[in-house]
């Protein structure tokens, strides 16, 4: 096992008050489940707490889910080539960083892949059981093409772009959610959006929140993270995925091909500040794969770990700063 005591910040150590109660709620949300543990007033009841996170989460759905006919995230890719529309803040706020963070990564995060999932049955259109023919959709890269107008927070469709918020917005969601809670007069919480957590202050023994890292099938080691001030997520080729003729086709696209990714590594994890950060850098990572995946983290500073199956056992592969963290 491998521990990670996440040297804190002091700014991230608030703790319970007295009188605070410990809170769990969870529930659905994005085609996947939420849960949110955290510390609150004896007498706030639970009910503003969820009715705020429903709230919260419906309005991240309508506008940036590629499943609904009618999120703003849908609109746009309908609208015609050269077409501005404005955006609501938090859909421009993601769609703003997907194009920094797909620069940064020299495109192996792409959020315009929209058109290849719904091809290879990770969309809308629905599941498939075989490969899918070469995409015939838009070209690979066509996201450097999206124009954006912060000030009146539009973006242009080029024509063709095909936004896929899906590697990014749980990520979104979740620090959202940490903000949220904070505002509603919480203290210290732990907030998970499938699999995605951000930790923040520590419990009522003055612990931090302690996870373990989602391990992929067979793997029988366990990583565990203290996250305050810390989120964590991990991206891995046994999420989901079909399996034709000996070979697996994992919801992870490669930007370069459109088609799924041949993962070397079964999964990687990042840790971050940022859980949308996090979210979107472990997809990249594992399109990557751990040759140039690391030399991007040495490059930006990145804590990473890929787990990579060779025969019968394990390698772990952390990035520098991912080791960093171990040793302290």
């Amino acid at each position: 096992m491998i521990a990670i005591p996440h040297q804190l910040d002091p700014a991230s150590l608030a703790e319970p008050g007295l009188g605070d109660t410990r809170r769990t709620l969870e529930g659905e949300t994005m085609g996947t489940t939420w849960s949110a543990q955290f510390y609150a007033p004896a007498s706030a009841p639970d009910a503003g707490f969820r009715l705020r996170i429903e709230r919260e989460l419906d309005r991240i759905d309508r506008q940036m889910s590629h499943w609904r006919p009618d999120s703003d995230l849908t609109l746009f890719n309908r609208a015609g080539a050269g077409q501005w529309r404005q955006l609501p803040e938090e859909f421009f706020f993601v769609l703003e960083n997907s194009l920094r963070l797909a620069a940064g990564s020299g495109g192996a995060f792409d959020p315009a892949l929209g058109d290849a999932a719904d091809l290879w049955g990770f969309g809308p259109s629905g599941k498939r059981t075989r490969p899918a023919s070469p995409a015939a959709g838009a070209p690979s890269g066509i996201w450097r093409s999206i124009a954006l107008d912060p000030e009146r927070r539009r973006a242009r469709q080029p024509g063709g772009a095909c936004l896929d918020l899906s590697s990014i917005a749980k990520g979104f969601a979740v620090d959202h959610l940490a903000r949220c809670l904070e505002e509603e007069g919480a203290r210290s919480c732990l907030v998970e959006i499938g699999g995605e957590l951000r930790g923040s202050g520590v419990k009522e023994d003055r612990m931090p929140w302690w996870v373990s890292i989602e391990p992929p099938p067979g793997y029988a080691g366990e990583i565990r993270i203290a996250l305050s001030g810390l989120a964590i997520a991990t991206s891995g080729n046994y999420r989901r995925y079909f399996d034709y003729e000996g070979a697996r086709y994992s919801h992870t696209l490669d930007p370069a091909t459109r088609s799924p990714v041949v993962a070397p590594a079964p999964s990687v994890t990042v840790l971050h500040e940022s859980c949308m950060e996090a979210d979107a850098w472990s997809t990249a990572l594992l399109v990557l794969g751990p040759v140039r995946g690391l030399a991007l983290c040495e490059d930006r500073n990145l804590a990473a770990v890929f787990l990579v199956r060779e025969k019968s056992s394990w390698r772990t592969l952390p990035s520098s700063a991912f080791q960093r963290m171990v040793e302290e």
